[in-house]
């Protein structure tokens, strides 16, 4: 089953090889003016780049056997941002990104809420994990205003935050 759910200003649509061609022709046609530089400075080199359709669609297929990928359109089905799950064992490692002229708005805020009740009705999952660029204070900020909370570990320059679901044996 996809997941999917919507926020008062978001529809979030999961994004695999069974999606309609139509959306996944919005993902590929936004992704350039998405991952600009801005967004993709503190990401990993293969988010770096993606500025014609040719090298967005071949991100999508790459990314699409990596992990379950979601779609962020607004309400007049502008795409918007993205929201990535990898899961390993009973954990979901997530990490999100919206286009720079939608940056302070709250909507960050609206995903992440959105998706941890949607992620508290998932049996699979017992922890979220995002990890951030310790740079990036905004998503730090909302981290911990949403109860992630700080792990010790710190990889090149990456803080890794958790929140326990609380489902249960685990």
């Amino acid at each position: 089953m996809a997941l999917s759910f919507n926020t008062p200003r978001l529809n979030v649509i999961e994004i695999n090889s069974n999606t309609a061609k139509l959306e996944q022709a919005a993902l590929v046609n936004a992704l350039p003016s998405i991952l600009t530089p801005a967004v993709v400075a503190n990401l990993p080199g293969y988010f770096q780049g993606i500025d014609s359709i040719a090298t967005a669609e071949k991100w999508l297929a790459n990314m699409l056997n990596e992990c379950c990928l979601l779609m962020l359109q607004s309400q007049h089905q502008d795409v918007v941002g993205l929201l990535f799950i990898y899961t390993e064992n009973h954990d979901a490692h997530i990490g999100y990104l919206l286009a720079e002229q939608y940056w302070g708005q709250g909507l960050a805020f609206e995903l992440l809420q959105g998706f941890i009740n949607l992620a508290g009705t998932q049996s699979q999952w017992h922890k979220l994990i995002a990890g951030v660029d310790e740079s990036n204070t905004p998503s730090i900020k909302l981290l911990k205003k949403l109860a992630f909370e700080k792990q010790a570990s710190k990889e090149n320059g990456m803080l890794f935050y958790e929140l326990n679901l609380n489902q249960g044996i685990q």
